[in-house]
């Protein structure tokens, strides 16, 4: 009695698909040996199941049922087939099978059956013809045997098995294989001490071969094994059980080649041991000598390596020379004691210790697996040991590995020497004296797919002499900046830009081949079933017809017809026909001929016509019937007529037009339902007034949407000269923002009107051609691709593979890829179209596979493990890849073709390198009138010297070098703003221009600290008492009446030179940076299309890549989840390899560029939405910003939260912050000295020294503790320190160091980046080359070594130019000023008007503002201080901005003020209010309202009252959680529950 599989196994993990086919078998029985070693599970299936498939039962069923014991599972099938199947037909479907378990029966037999030809001469008779060799008439028995055994027990169909023999052919590879084994073992030999002996006595003489070797024979009385070898030499590497069974089935090790080289030769191990049983001279094999070498290194150095005298031998870079070969790391398992490695040095480290010593610590990796090196070094060693590990050289290094206490990796220590090797990675060279271009190539911008950077695949094809490359990421150009900047200026060598694009084919026809037909006229409409996907290799099974006339069913067709060959699994599963069904029936030649009489003279419809009409196509092309019907497919009839639906698929269009469809994937049933959609769409037809075929195709106009909704296919599009770069452009910027739908769609009528200056290629296996060719295509269709491309393209195998392992692919074989390619060059011959192989590269070197695996794996690809072999091959390679076109044809492919398209390319720039500044009419002469009206408005008719000689200077250079445009840009821009209640806030150096101040962009007086009277226009530049403030700030200086007038004299000036903004000669390029309000920041970019036009202005596009902290989250999780662990440092390694690959695009916070008049944004670069988001109207530019902004104007309009802050307390206190704030308020500087100004001690506000909380700039304890160092004096000390502030490596371990020691006070400190070339040239350097210093030191590129000799020789102090070697980044004097000026006014109106500040604070500031937790009382708010105090180091950065909040809070109790309680009906969304000398909060500081929940608070009290919480929560939408904590905090008063009456209200 038998069982269901699944009934026995019933909790076994397995996959959907087996599960389906497991559903079918039955358990005959289980057996097992007494002691339970062993089970026998003995099945029976109606359908084959592959060995793989039982292997892998096999091995579930061990792991999972029986995980921790011993015991062996064996599965034993038998088969019950339908009566399909024949001998010839079962091993058509199943010698892979065979194969695999001959493979794991004996290599041997599987070598012989794999190379066999066969034929079946009668049906039960299979004939084999092999080669004639001893080990064939050895081993055909057996083979004989198990094949018979398989064919009638396991498969019930009788069979006998003959051989006929043919003359061996020689195997090339296999004597390659035993002359290099020979080589090793002589090689191993030579290192003996059986060397010498075998020399005197010339051993292995030669015998057979020129060179001595001759291979194993029968006459050398080797084993019959060793004669096997030449089998076992072609096998290919297999994994799993296979490869298990391998070395006991006649598989022949190295090894044992080398044990078996004749009579009374001594033992030998591959590794070049000798036998264990040989020992030294001294009986201890070596180890005194160990010993001794180990207390040598110890006293010499010890952990750290040798002291003492240095190796004569030049290589030795450190410590001791050494020989020894090298092991690869990845095979260094735990403490395996001395070894000697070779790599890469990827990362150093250095620490000094509080002993004295040094410990040096560096990441070695040989791509194997990395390992990190700890060496200890003193004080004299140090220096060499420095010179010997620097980053990116590599080494040979001995070392002792040992597990580091202290991270419990495993190291390597105890280092004996260090020495150089030769850079062992890119052995790869293309040696061919032609070379070949490759035209397709992915780099880190392709999309989280490419990995590779161009500018290192660009190195490696001019290494390798290519004359050129293309670039063709997918979708887009977004590394063509990188890729040109990989040249140097005169390179011969050529980029090829392109895309690999994705093509929509909205040219293809609603009706093929119509003959004017009408819809009065007949229409069959027909479906077929059938065994698989390729009309080429798979048969019908089904079909099934009806006939309409005049739009009325009037006749049917139905029939199943026999394939001849038995129906796949899944196939039955689907459809539900088995070969019983179909058995009875007659075969395609007869039903064929009868269908075709039942379609005469009629219109042929079906759903995706071009998969059943390429059926029927093949079938009556092989039996020669004519067939050249008029075709209509219900799929594209729907994208035009059904336009609002996402899918297109049988059931999907039925229910849309409501038809019923019953029993889908039957042919009869399935052609049923598409005739009544095919009726209902001609209803829809002739409504709009379609009576003929011929009139539907004239119909055909795809909109954006349906053209999103078709089928994608690759394409490579290729640039010849400058037209083509601006149509690709072109066509990148529509695919972003008309036609973007998961990826950017190119439209063939789209590509067809901009083709000039551009080549299109048929791209890879996602091609349309190749996909045609997959599906089987009629030669009408395949004709009309071909045409469409001017070159065609073919790739290695192993790019098309994957192929092989999906079930549903119609290719079965790699011989299948091969005919495929052979096709296509077989229609490039046809069609005269070049025919080019390439690699479509995805990464440079195949070990580099690993970073596109883990990155695909992190997106959930579930094959991310089976990466195809995409790296860039050498001519070689390629060469050797299409060797089965034959030497002719594969040198066409690989190289005269691909150069025939390279040399048709242009070399071009894929960026401008022309200027192209806006144009505003007569801007020069606007500014200089600007600037001149504003300079005697303050300075009088009479304008100082100084006044007319800055402004000359600076107005002559700005003019000359064509930047007044932007200036009157910025000048338009401010003062819109301003005009609008908005202040304006400069960044960056632009204070430094004073043009910029007299234009009104800056609020910052680059001028030396002066006075000016308002009044009579009195001024003093030069008096001594002004001179005493120079280099500081105007408002530093005492106040003084005019002696003139006797008014007040207005201070200004900061002392700071113009040339920090445009250098010298005037010719660095302006950046503009101008911090609007927040609010405003919006309209201020709308105001940029006013001053340009509509469509001159575009979002500045951002590029948005894979960081480190990502990138090491897609490495760890993907080790951890294949259970592997990695050392930190590999996986650090693997980490660099993934960094910068593209994941997203973005904009740029302000940033606008502007297109002038007259000139095309494509010229330039191609436009998109930001991160591909179709529900925004914004545009940014494609390439990133900084890729043009040498060809564009860039404007900075950024939003800025202390304008809007200025703003709120221009509306709270009535008067103008920027004229009636003075900068020089002793209680204002005051707050940055101590607390004395708010009227409070430290301890009221927990032991905070200053009033700076919550000061733009100053307010963190960070800058607080900077301003307690610096103990500031003046205005210009503040600038002074914000600089250090902004500066990355300026004041912390460099200002404050020189501060605390005396050398330097914060006057005289490097601060701002100006700071330095003002003191350089103070110092008589000269100009221009201090202000190179001062650039280079900013951007953190220190100094120069002639740079530091004429500090030096100048009396520049050492501690100076240790200073400017530390810094990073370094803030300019102007921007520090304009900061500061802005963060004055705040801090002015915290003193004078405290209520109006903390409002504006908590309404613009406080992003960690709690009512629940603040506005309780002071009481309560102490306590939850308290608590986040103490939780200090955990906090979340959520909580840390709440304590940030809480201590303002906590300052504002203490100065006295109160909250008051929010009043629903009073309350603003998202502002605070002065009401009745308290702070009433916004809505939005109650926990869990969001500002847009709090906006709709807003709205719903405009519409009256709440009646009751229900009624609030309704109007509201507010949740109720939200409520109920409302209703906690007493807000929403007396409110009852619900609106209805009780009893109890009475």
């Amino acid at each position: 009695m038998t069982k269901a599989f699944l009934d026995v196994f019933p909790n076994l993990n397995i996959t959907d698909e087996l599960r389906e086919l497991l559903n079918l078998v039955e358990v005959e029985k289980v057996t097992s040996t007494r002691d339970r070693s062993s089970i026998r599970v003995y099945i029976v299936s109606p359908r084959l199941i592959h060995k793989q498939n039982i292997y892998g039962l096999e091995k579930g069923i061990k792991d999972q049922l029986f995980p921790s014991k011993q015991v062996s599972i064996k599965i034993i099938e038998k088969f019950r087939l339908s009566g399909q199947y024949t001998p010839e037909k079962l091993l058509a479907v199943y010698r892979d099978s065979i194969l695999m378990e001959l493979k794991n029966y004996s290599i041997i037999e599987y070598n012989i059956f794999r190379k066999t030809e066969y034929e079946f001469p009668e049906p039960d008779l299979l004939k084999m013809t092999v080669e004639d060799t001893i080990v064939t008439h050895e081993k055909e028995a057996e083979l004989k045997r198990v094949l018979e055994k398989i064919f009638f027990e396991r498969c019930g169909l009788p069979i006998e098995v003959r051989y006929e023999y043919v003359e061996p052919k020689e195997n090339a590879l296999a004597k390659q294989k035993e002359l290099q084994m020979q080589r090793e073992v002589e090689e191993i030999v030579s290192r003996t001490s059986l060397a010498a002996v075998l020399n005197e006595k010339q051993a292995l003489p030669k015998t057979g071969t020129e060179d001595g070797y001759g291979g194993p024979s029968m006459a050398d009385a080797a084993s019959l094994e060793a004669l096997a070898a030449g089998y076992s030499a072609e096998v290919p590497f297999d994994e799993g059980p296979a490869r298990q069974g391998a070395a006991d089935n006649g598989e022949i090790s190295p090894r044992r080649l080398a044990e078996n080289g004749g009579a009374g030769a001594p033992v030998l191990r591959m590794g070049g041991k000798k036998d264990e049983n040989k020992r030294d001279k001294n009986g201890d094999n070596g180890k005194k000598e160990q010993k001794k070498d180990y207390k040598d290194y110890k006293k010499n150095g010890g952990y750290g390596g040798y002291g003492g005298k240095r190796s004569d031998n030049p290589d030795v870079l450190y410590g001791r020379d050494f020989e020894g070969e090298t092991i690869e790391i990845e095979k260094i398992d735990g403490e395996i004691g001395e070894v000697t490695i070779r790599g890469k040095i990827l990362m150093v480290d250095s620490r000094e210790l509080r002993s004295g010593k040094t410990i040096m610590i560096f990441d070695i990796s040989d791509f194997t697996d990395t390992i990190t090196v700890k060496m200890f070094a003193r004080e004299e060693q140090l220096d060499d040991l420095k010179a010997a590990v620097q980053a990116g050289t590599f080494i040979k290094i001995k070392g002792v590995t040992t597990i580091d206490k202290f991270d419990g990796e495993l190291t390597l220590g105890s280092v004996v020497g260090i020495k150089k090797s030769e850079d062992f990675t890119g052995k790869r060279m293309d040696g061919s004296l032609e070379k070949r271009v490759e035209l397709h190539c992915h780099t880190k911008m392709s999309d989280m797919d490419g990995v590779s950077e161009v500018k290192d695949i660009v190195k490696r094809a001019k290494k390798w002499g290519m004359p050129a490359i293309a670039v063709t990421d997918h979708g887009c150009v977004q590394s063509f900046p990188d890729a040109n900047h990989a040249l140097d200026k005169g390179d011969t060598f050529k980029i090829l830009y392109g895309v690999e694009g994705y093509l929509v084919d909205d040219l293809k026809l609603l009706v093929d081949n119509p003959k004017d037909q009408t819809f009065a006229d007949t229409y069959v409409v027909f479906d077929i079933e059938t065994t698989g996907f390729s009309p080429e290799k798979n048969r019908i099974i089904e079909i099934g017809a009806v006939k309409v006339v005049n739009g009325v069913i009037t006749d049917r067709f139905s029939t199943f017809v026999n394939p001849d060959v038995p129906i796949p699994f899944e196939i039955e599963q689907l459809t539900s026909i088995n070969d019983n069904m179909v058995l009875s029936y007659p075969k395609i030649d007869v039903i064929l001929p009868q269908f075709l009489e039942f379609c005469q003279d009629s219109v042929l419809v079906a759903h995706n016509a071009s998969f059943d009409v390429s059926f029927i196509n093949r079938n009556a092309e092989i039996l020669g019937l004519p067939f050249e019907p008029t075709v209509l497919d219900t799929v594209t009839l729907a994208r035009f007529l059904l336009p609002n639906l996402n899918r297109f698929k049988l059931d999907t269009v039925a229910k849309a037009l409501n038809i019923s469809l019953a029993n889908h994937h039957r042919a009869v049933d399935d052609a049923g339902c598409t005739a009544e959609i095919f009726v209902k769409f001609v209803q829809m037809l002739r409504e709009r007034g379609v009576e003929t075929l011929t009139e539907l195709n004239s119909l055909k106009t795809m909109t954006p949407e349906m053209i999103k909704k078709l089928p994608t296919y690759h394409v490579i599009i290729i640039a010849t000269n400058d037209v083509g770069r601006v149509n690709l452009y072109k066509l990148i910027s529509w695919s972003h923002i008309d036609y973007y739908a998961r990826r950017p769609r190119i439209p063939k009528s789209l590509l067809n009107q901009n083709r000039e200056g551009l080549i299109v290629g048929s791209a890879c296996e996602a091609g349309e051609l190749y996909q045609a060719l997959l599906r089987g295509g009629s030669n009408a269709e395949i004709a009309r691709l071909v045409r469409f491309y001017d070159y065609l393209e073919i790739q290695p195998l192993g790019n098309n593979s994957f192929m092989l392992r999906d079930e549903k692919s119609t290719v079965n074989s790699e011989q299948d890829l091969i005919d495929i390619n052979k096709k296509i060059v077989e229609l490039g011959d046809q069609f005269g179209k070049p025919v080019c192989a390439t690699c479509d590269v995805h990464f440079l070197d195949p070990e580099d596979e690993v970073y596109r695996r883990i990155i695909m794996a992190g997106q959930g690809f579930k094959d991310s493990d089976e990466q195809a072999p995409l790296y860039l091959r050498t001519t070689e390679e390629m060469l050797k890849e299409f060797e089965y076109l034959g030497p002719n044809k594969a040198e066409e492919v690989v190289i005269r073709n691909t150069r025939k398209i390279a040399d048709m390319c242009e070399k071009i720039s894929p960026v401008r390198p022309d200027k192209c500044p806006p144009v505003i009419e007569n801007s020069d002469g606007d500014l200089r009138q600007i600037c001149y009206d504003k300079a005697h408005a303050i300075y009088g008719d009479n304008l100082p010297t100084i006044v007319t000689e800055r402004l000359e200077r600076e107005l002559n250079s700005i003019i000359s070098n064509g930047f007044a445009v932007m200036y009157i840009i910025a000048q338009k821009l401010v003062w819109k703003s301003n005009e609008d209640g908005y202040l304006v806030g400069s960044r960056g150096s632009v204070g430094s221009s004073f043009v910029a101040y007299m234009s009104g962009i800056t609020e910052v007086n680059s001028l030396s600290p002066h006075y000016y009277c308002a009044s009579c226009h009195y001024y003093d530049f030069d008096s001594e008492e002004v001179k005493k403030y120079t280099g500081m700030a105007g408002c530093d200086m005492p106040d003084k009446t005019c002696p003139v007038c006797g008014h007040p004299l207005t201070k200004d000036g900061f002392d700071i030179p113009f040339e920090t903004f445009l250098g010298f000669k005037g010719d660095k390029e302006p950046d503009i940076d101008l911090n609007f309000s927040g609010e405003y920041q919006s309209k201020a970019h709308d105001y940029t299309e006013v001053i340009f036009g509509k469509g001159q202005t575009f979002r500045a596009g951002t590029i948005g890549t894979l960081a480190d902290k990502t990138a090491y989250g897609y490495v760890k999780n993907y080790y951890e989840e294949h259970g592997v662990h990695k050392r930190n440092c590999e996986i650090n390694r693997i980490v660099q390899g993934c960094v910068g690959v593209r994941r997203t695009t973005g904009q740029h916070p302000g940033g606008i560029i502007v297109l002038p008049h007259g000139e095309e944004i494509y010229s330039f670069t191609p436009v998109q939405r930001p991160a591909n988001d179709m529900t925004t109207m914004t545009v940014t530019t494609h390439f990133d910003y900084h890729s043009i902004d040498h060809n564009l104007l860039k404007l900075d309009i950024l939003g800025h939260d202390d304008p809007t802050m200025i703003r709120m307390l221009q509306d709270l206190i009535g008067f103008d912050p920027v004229k009636d704030i003075p900068l020089d308020s002793r209680e204002v500087m005051s707050l940055f000295q101590d607390t004395s100004a708010l009227g409070i001690t430290p301890e009221d506000i927990g032991g905070c020294k200053l009033g700076a909380l919550g000061v733009p700039e100053f307010g963190t304890d960070f800058a607080m503790q900077m301003l307690i160092d610096t103990q500031p004096k003046y205005f210009s000390d503040l600038v002074r320190i914000a600089g250090l502030a902004h500066g990355t490596d300026v004041w912390l371990g460099n200002a404050q160091t020189l501060i605390q020691e005396g050398k330097a006070t914060i006057q005289t400190a490097i601060c701002t980046r100006d700071d330095i070339m003002i003191y350089l040239i103070s110092m008589g350097l000269e100009e221009g080359l201090s202000f190179t210093i001062m650039e280079s030191v900013r951007k953190g590129k220190g100094l120069k070594p002639e740079w530091e000799e004429e500090m030096i020789s100048h009396g520049v102090p050492d501690w100076y130019i240790w200073s400017c070697k530390k810094i990073k980044y370094m803030f300019p004097k102007a921007h520090a000023a304009a900061y500061v000026m802005m963060a004055w006014r705040i801090a002015y109106c915290k003193v004078f008007y405290p209520l109006a500040y903390y409002a504006a604070f908590f309404s613009i500031r406080a992003n960690g503002f709690s009512y629940e937790l603040m506005c309780q009382g002071r009481d309560k708010l102490e306590y939850y201080l308290a608590d986040y105090k103490k939780r200090m180091d955990t906090l979340s950065k959520k909580e840390q901005d709440t304590l940030r909040d809480m201590r303002i809070v906590q300052e504002m109790y203490a100065r006295g003020y109160d909250f008051t309680p929010i009043d629903i009906y009073q309350a603003k969304a998202r502002h605070f209010q002065i009401i009745g000398g308290k702070l009433m909060p916004s809505l939005s500081s109650i926990d869990g309202l969001g500002e847009k929940a709090a906006d709709a608070v807003v709205d719903a009290v405009k519409d009256g009252k709440f009646l009751s919480k229900e009624d609030f929560r309704n109007r509201t939408k507010v949740s109720k959680t939200v409520c109920d904590l409302m209703a906690d905090l007493g807000l929403l008063g007396e409110l009852p529950e619900s609106n209805q009456l009780s009893l109890f209200d009475f």
